[in-house]
C-alpha cells in the first residue's frame, strides 16, 4: 500500500482533536455524574426526576453519537459489529464514488464551458501579459526551458537526425524537374542578366590583364617553322580581337553571344525537365554532392553552431531573440486586452480546447482519483481523515449530549403533564 504524504500542521490538529476528544468525553462524563447523583440520592425531591431524565438521555445521546461517529473511521471498541469501521473497509467504494462525483459534476463540457466562459481567459491573460514585467518572466522561463532542452539533447544524436533527415529528403526528390522550374522562372524573369553581366564584366577584366598569356597561346600553337615576329604579329592581333570580342559583349546587351546564352539557359531548364539524360545526369551530380565530406561536415556542424546560438541568445535578456518573444508577448497581451475581436475567439479556442479534454479524457482524469485511493493504505487513510475533520465530528457529540438531555427532559415533562 502506498503511504499518504504528511500534510502541514499534522501535529497542531492532532493536539486539536485529542483536545475536542476530552471535551465531547467531559460532556458524557457530566451527565453520567449528574445521573448517578440522582439515582443514588435518597428520597430525592421531585424536580431530580427531571434532571435525572435529562441525564440519562444525554448518555444515550453521547453513547449513540459516540458509536456513530466512531464507526465511520474504526470498529468501536473493537468490536466485529456491522456497518462499522466504514472508511477503512469501504475505502476503495468511497474512492469510485468521488472519481464519479467529479467526473459528473465538475469534468462535463456544460460546467467546463460555463466556468471558462465566467473566468474571461484571453482577457486576464491579456492584461497580464501587456505588463513588461510579466511577459519579462515569462520571456526568462522560455529561455530556461529552451536552455534545458537543447542542453539535455545529445549533440551525436541531433546531428544524426538532421543529417538523415535533410539527406533522406533531398535524396527522395528528384533535383531535375523542381530545379528546371525555378531556373525556367528566373530566366523568363530576366533576374539571371545580373549575372550574365557580372560574368562579361569579369571575362572582359581577365582578357584585359592577361595579354602575355594570351599571347603566349598563340604563339605556343603556331607551326614550328613560322618566324617568331610573325607569331607575335598574329597573337597580337588575336589578343585585340579577343579584346575587342569581350568588351562588345560586356557593352551590348542585345549582343548575339548574350542571346545565344539566353537559349542555352532557356534550353538547359526545359531539359531538366523532360530530358532523361540530363535529368539522370542532375541526379548523379546530386548524389555527388550529398556525398562529398565537406557537404557532410557542413549539415553536421549546423547544429553545433545552431545550438551555439540559441544557448547565447538565450542567455542574453539583451539578445534579439528574447526582445522579439518579449515584444511579441506584450503585443499579444494588448491585442487580447483590447481587440472584443480577438478575445471572443481566443476564449472560444480555450472552451473548445477544455471541452475536448474533458470529453476524451474524462474517465483517465477520474481514474487518477480512483486509483491513487486504491493504492492508500487503508487504516492511514482513515487516520489522515480523521485528523483532517475528527475535531468538527466531535461537536455531533457534544451536541448528541445537550440535544439528548433536553429532549429526555421534554419527555419526562411530558409524561407527567398526562400521567
Amino acid at each position: 500500500m502506498e503511504q499518504l504524504t504528511p500534510v502541514p500542521g499534522e501535529a497542531e490538529k492532532r493536539r486539536a482533536l485529542r483536545t475536542m476528544k476530552l471535551v465531547a468525553l467531559s460532556f458524557l462524563g457530566a451527565a453520567t455524574l449528574i445521573f448517578l447523583a440522582t439515582v443514588l440520592w435518597p428520597d430525592p425531591p421531585a424536580w431530580v426526576g427531571y434532571v435525572r431524565a435529562a441525564a440519562e438521555a444525554g448518555m444515550v445521546g453521547a453513547l449513540a453519537d459516540w458509536f456513530a461517529v466512531t464507526a465511520l473511521f474504526r470498529r468501536p471498541m473493537g468490536l466485529p459489529i456491522p456497518h462499522t469501521a466504514i472508511i477503512p473497509t469501504k475505502k476503495d467504494v468511497l474512492g469510485d464514488s468521488l472519481g464519479d462525483f467529479v467526473g459528473s459534476n465538475f469534468l462535463s463540457e456544460s460546467v467546463v464551458r460555463d466556468r471558462l466562459r465566467r473566468v474571461g481567459v484571453a482577457g486576464r491573460l491579456g492584461g497580464w501579459l501587456a505588463q513588461p514585467d510579466n511577459a519579462e518572466r515569462i520571456t526568462s522561463e522560455l529561455s530556461t526551458v529552451l536552455r534545458g532542452a537543447v542542453t539535455v539533447l545529445r549533440d551525436e544524436d541531433v546531428q544524426a537526425v538532421m543529417e538523415q533527415a535533410v539527406v533522406t529528403r533531398v535524396v527522395n526528390v528528384p533535383w531535375g524537374p523542381p530545379l528546371g522550374k525555378l531556373l525556367q522562372r528566373v530566366f523568363d524573369d530576366g533576374t539571371h542578366h545580373k549575372l550574365v553581366d557580372l560574368i562579361c564584366d569579369q571575362a572582359y577584366e581577365w582578357v584585359s590583364r592577361n595579354h602575355d598569356q594570351v599571347m603566349r597561346v598563340v604563339s605556343n600553337r603556331a607551326p614550328s617553322w613560322s618566324p617568331k615576329f610573325v607569331d607575335a604579329l598574329v597573337a597580337d592581333r588575336v589578343y585585340e580581337e579577343v579584346l575587342t570580342f569581350a568588351w562588345n559583349v560586356k557593352t551590348d546587351v542585345n549582343h548575339p553571344m548574350r542571346a545565344a546564352v539566353d537559349k542555352f539557359l532557356h534550353e538547359f531548364a526545359g531539359n531538366l525537365q523532360t530530358d532523361p539524360k540530363i535529368m539522370e545526369r542532375a541526379e548523379l551530380v546530386k548524389h555527388q554532392v550529398l556525398e562529398h565530406p565537406a557537404v557532410k561536415d557542413v549539415i553536421g556542424r549546423a547544429w553545433t553552431t545552431a545550438k551555439r546560438m540559441l544557448l547565447d541568445a538565450a542567455e542574453d535578456p539583451s539578445s534579439e531573440l528574447r526582445t522579439r518573444v518579449r515584444t511579441a508577448l506584450t503585443t499579444l497581451g494588448d491585442r487580447l486586452a483590447n481587440d472584443p475581436d480577438l478575445r471572443t475567439k481566443a476564449d472560444g479556442w480555450v472552451e473548445g480546447a477544455a471541452a475536448y479534454v474533458v470529453l476524451n479524457y474524462r474517465d483517465e482524469i477520474t481514474t487518477l482519483i480512483t486509483d491513487t485511493v486504491h493504492r492508500w493504505d487503508a487504516e492511514e487513510t482513515s487516520q489522515k481523515i480523521e485528523l483532517q475533520v475528527g475535531r468538527d465530528l466531535q461537536f455531533i457529540r457534544i451536541n448528541g449530549t445537550v440535544v439528548g438531555a433536553l429532549a429526555g427532559l421534554l419527555i419526562y415533562t411530558v409524561a407527567q403533564l398526562i400521567s
